[in-house]
């Protein structure tokens, strides 16, 4: 919530990196007789040594001397560096006289004509530490206030507000000055800046302002009205009966022209009201910014606000109101924002407002019709089905209306979003017995114009399991036979190869008015015309004339001629017990065996791209013998258990989205009602001798994340999960300085606290750490240098932010010079800081397909053997779980048993969004009980460092610590 306060910078001067050494004596002779620009490139030169560490004592009265006096511009932004790096003090931390004549230079800059110079000067001021030289300087600060210019003035107040906060008494009075100054001043950067400090130095005299013109504030600039939200964030939360004297006016900012005044004021009213008027306020706000907003970056922050909102029941029902809203938000072109928007539209849903999602859902779908196909658009189509899908199950009122929909796209050009279609009619046809004939009569209606082999097989499986009418099965015997072409197969097949076989003239395309073959006129290279009969061209399009499910058969697909089987096997059984005709029966049956004859034949004839392999051969056999000799025990195969098996994979899908589910609610700590009540003030007096120690423990149960456990034990056993444990030695103990840096993990960026101790007895000058990375780390700012005494010690805060999933190290060292010492500069080499990959990946799930897919897209992968001392497959798969932060996404029945081997596939995501892939394949040797688990893991991932990194975490963590005897 925090409004960042303005930072004095200057504008970025080129020092260049290729300058070679030069002698002190040459810049002295430089700065005494050069000629102007010999003195900037000098001085450049100067800056650059002393910044590198460099000491150069004897420059300093030349620069007074013979640069100080001068009006370049360029000189005096040169100047501004200078005096910000250039050590002020004496060895024994006395500031230097020379200072005196730099104090008096700069009092004639704040009086300068030019408006430029004396606003870089007030920012040069915010920087300076040292009170002595800012004292002779405060009048004419204050003269600052008054300038015509407010580019001086608004620096102006920006350093009476570092003074008062750094060096208070040297300008007591600043809150009044700033306050009488904010009545009559009209710029509204000036405002803000003079706003801000009251906001921090004194918040009544803020408060007494704001009141004033609490009826203008949406007129006012974006910048002071962001300050505006933070006081009274800040106010309404140390005061809450404030609120509302303040309420009205965060509401009235909530329709302010700036996306981040919006954004802020927004947050804050969540925080000050519970009240479903103000929630509800709040949420249209974050879904016109999603809305309105180009950056997708942006549109997925405020989705996030949305989606925490959610999580909170009391707020969950005021979201419901606002569904319709926020599929708005589908407009957005970007995938991961309409997968966003439709989880969260989804998870708000509600039986009063379904129908008008479904509704809004079948726009959008019809919308993916009119544009250009790729692969933005095959993948959006594909999640409005899994959406339109999970709306049926949800609410079954709805499915009639959503399945004549979703069988438009059996025929679709994607081959997922068919796929996910046939998931949804498989779920539909076994959950909704009163909608069974009509997916049946959809799905005999969209069968033919399917287009790919795994949809078809789908297909022919629900047909065989649910068709249960007789005309029902007749219509799915018609689809078959019209879908194989003329039987028998190979006979028809050895006709076409021959030219024997000629197209129907319905289907020919006559050139000519004449009956009989057609004929086709085409143009040869020379201008005549030439004839081609059909017969001719039978060899070359023979292809497309084939009906579907021969095309697939002749490509040497014979899988879906075992499902054709079995799928024949169910329509003759059923069609017995429906048909009290025998001789139908027999010749039903007789037909059926016929097609799975033919099939046979066509797989050993070797017309066909493959022979048919052993598996699918057994299976149609088993079929033929089925249809010509069943038993009971077959039949209830057949027509029984099939769907018992498909009852049980719904119902253990059902319960694993149920954990999920659970998982991700974020529910409150739970406490017992017998649980111990803990008193600080009971537990330090409880005994006056254990004070002390009572102390100790209070402490060191902080430090281990606020655990409370009766002993060492309880200490020992929290202690992973503890701040301790994240705490990282940089120096040893005998080291003149001792370094030792607390990691903390955020999402993009990690911050180090490092503490650093002097352990000798002089004042380090100049103490600053010094901090690289390796990876795709990228340290944020340069930690600024300090003074320790003896003995003292201080704490140094430093961010890295991260850009991507890998490991990365943080290396560096501190250098520092001793008081007192003419020798150059000390260091101390630290020890490297390794971030771990673990830090950011997260257990994921993904359906099969995604899996298929994923890892046929990835192009990185990294096989990594196994070499554990782990003696069980199933140990070894859960360490390795635990280890990775991955999940297993083969269910648990496959897993189950005892055998010799085990195969398994497993998925994470980081926060960056990277997916990781790994399929486990291991073995126990044979006739070796207790030897270990031998075989491999390949990780497939999009990025190189994601697959590399992974890799080497499951090197370092594959091999279980063994137990140390006695413990």
């Amino acid at each position: 919530m925090g409004t960042a306060v303005e930072q004095p910078c200057y504008t970025l001067i080129n020092f260049g990196t290729d300058s070679e050494p030069v002698s002190e004596m040459q810049l002295k002779q430089d700065f005494e007789s050069g000629t102007i620009p010999q003195k900037i490139e000098a001085l450049k030169k100067t800056i650059h040594m002393i910044a590198n560490g460099e000491r150069l004592p004897g420059l300093l009265m030349h620069i007074i001397r013979f640069i100080l006096p001068l009006q370049d511009h360029m000189i005096k932004k040169l100047l501004l560096i200078f005096w910000e790096i250039v050590p002020k003090t004496n060895p024994d931390g006395k500031l230097l006289q020379e200072m005196i004549l730099v104090c008096d230079a700069y009092r004639k800059d704040l009086q300068h004509p030019n408006e430029f110079v004396r606003g870089s000067t007030l920012r040069f001021l915010c920087k300076l530490k040292e009170p002595e030289l800012l004292e002779p300087l405060m009048a004419a600060i204050r003269s600052c206030l008054e300038h015509r210019v407010s580019y001086v003035r608004r620096n102006a107040v920006l350093a009476i507000f570092t003074i008062y906060k750094n060096f208070e008494f040297l300008i007591p009075d600043a809150p009044e000055l700033i306050a009488n100054f904010l009545d009559g001043e009209q710029d509204m950067s000036c405002k803000r800046n003079a706003f801000l400090m009251l906001l921090h130095a004194d918040q009544e005299r803020a408060l007494s302002y704001l009141a004033s013109c609490l009826d203008q504030v949406t007129s006012f600039g974006d910048i002071l009205q962001l300050v505006i939200v933070e006081l009274i964030y800040k106010v309404c939360h140390a005061n809450p009966s404030e609120r509302s004297r303040f309420i009205r006016c965060i509401y009235n900012l909530l329709n302010s022209n700036s996306p981040a005044v919006r954004y802020e004021a927004a947050g804050t009213l969540i925080t000050l009201s519970n009240a479903p008027t103000a929630i509800k306020a709040a949420a249209s706000c974050y879904i016109d910014l999603i809305i309105k907003e180009s950056d997708n970056n942006v549109k997925l922050i405020v989705l996030d606000r949305l989606i925490a909102l959610r999580e909170i029941p009391t707020y969950e029902r005021v979201l419901q109101d606002l569904v319709m809203d926020i599929l708005r938000v589908l407009a957005s072109p970007d995938m991961e924002v309409r997968k966003k928007a439709l989880n969260l539209a989804l998870d708000l849903t509600t039986s009063r407002c379904v129908e008008e999602v479904v509704l809004m859902l079948r726009k959008e779908v019809a919308k993916t019709h009119n544009l250009a196909e790729h692969e933005e658009t095959g993948k959006y189509r594909q999640l409005l089905v899994r959406t339109l899908h999970s709306c049926s199950m949800k609410f079954p009122d709805v499915a009639a209306s959503v399945i004549p929909v979703l069988m438009e796209f059996l025929s679709d050009s994607n081959e997922l979003a068919s796929q996910d279609v046939l998931i949804f009619v498989r779920e539909a046809v076994h959950k909704f017995e009163n909608l069974r004939n009509t997916i049946i009569e959809k799905l005999l209606e969209a069968f033919p114009s399917i287009k790919f082999v795994k949809v078809h097989r789908a297909a022919l499986w629900i047909l065989g399991e649910y068709a249960s009418s007789l005309d029902d099965v007749k219509a799915v015997m018609k689809q078959i036979k019209q879908n194989l072409g003329e039987l028998p197969i190979v006979e028809d097949e050895t006709k076409r190869a021959a030219g024997e076989k000629t197209e129907e003239p319905a289907e020919s395309t006559p050139s000519s008015g004449t009956g009989g073959s057609a004929v086709a006129k085409l143009v040869t290279s020379d201008g005549t015309y030439a004839s081609q009969s059909v017969f001719s061209t039978v060899s070359s399009s023979k292809k497309e004339d084939r009906p579907p499910l021969r095309q697939y058969l002749m490509d040497g697909d014979y899988f879906i001629g075992s499902t054709i089987a079995s799928t024949l096997v169910k329509l003759s059984l059923k069609f017995d017990k429906l048909e009290a005709d025998p001789t139908l029966r027999s010749q039903f049956c007789n037909e059926c065996m016929l097609i799975i004859a033919c099939i046979l034949h066509l797989g050993r004839s070797g017309l066909s791209a493959k022979p048919v392999n052993n598996d699918d051969a057994e299976r149609m056999l088993f079929c033929l013998r089925a249809l010509w000799d069943g038993s009971a025990t077959i039949e209830k195969i057949f027509t029984q258990n099939c769907r018992d098996a498909l009852a049980a994979m719904l119902t253990a899908q059902y319960h694993e989205e149920v954990a999920q589910n659970k998982a991700k609610e974020k529910t409150a700590h739970m406490i017992q009602v017998d649980d111990p009540v803990s008193f600080l003030q009971l537990s330090t007096l409880r005994n006056s001798e254990l004070g002390t120690e009572n102390v100790f423990e209070l402490s060191l149960t902080q430090a281990l994340g606020g655990q409370t456990g009766g002993g060492s034990g309880g200490s020992d056993k929290f202690f992973s999960a503890s701040k301790l444990n994240k705490v990282t030695q940089l120096t040893g103990f005998s080291d003149p300085v001792y370094a030792e840096a607390y990691v903390q993990v955020n999402q993009y960026d990690i911050v180090l606290d490092v503490l650093i101790v002097n352990q000798t007895a002089d004042t380090l000058q100049n103490c600053t750490l010094e901090l690289a990375t390796l990876g795709d780390l990228k340290l944020v700012e340069k930690p600024q240098p300090c003074v320790l005494a003896p003995h003292d010690f201080c704490n140094i805060k430093a961010n890295v932010k991260v850009a991507s999933t890998e490991n990365g190290i943080i290396f560096g060292n501190i250098v520092y010079d001793v008081s007192g010492a003419a020798s150059d500069r000390n260091v101390v080499v630290l020890n490297d800081i390794h971030i771990d990959i673990m830090d950011y990946i997260v257990p994921a799930s993904c359906s099969d397909t995604e899996f298929r897919q994923m890892w046929a897209e990835f192009e990185w992968e990294n096989k990594v053997s196994v070499n554990t001392n782990l003696t069980d497959l199933h140990e070894y798969l859960a360490h390795l779980l635990k280890s990775t932060n991955m999940k297993c996404l083969t269910p648990e029945k496959a897993l189950c048993g005892q055998c010799g081997f085990m195969a398994a596939n497993m998925y994470a995501r980081s926060i960056f969004g990277e997916d990781a892939l790994a399929n486990l394949s291991i073995e126990m040797p044979f006739n070796k009980p207790d030897a270990p688990v031998t075989g491999h893991i390949r990780i497939r991932a999009k990025s190189q460092g994601m697959a590399l990194s992974l890799g080497d975490k499951i090197n370092m963590t594959q091999k279980r610590p063994q137990k140390m005897h006695g413990t």
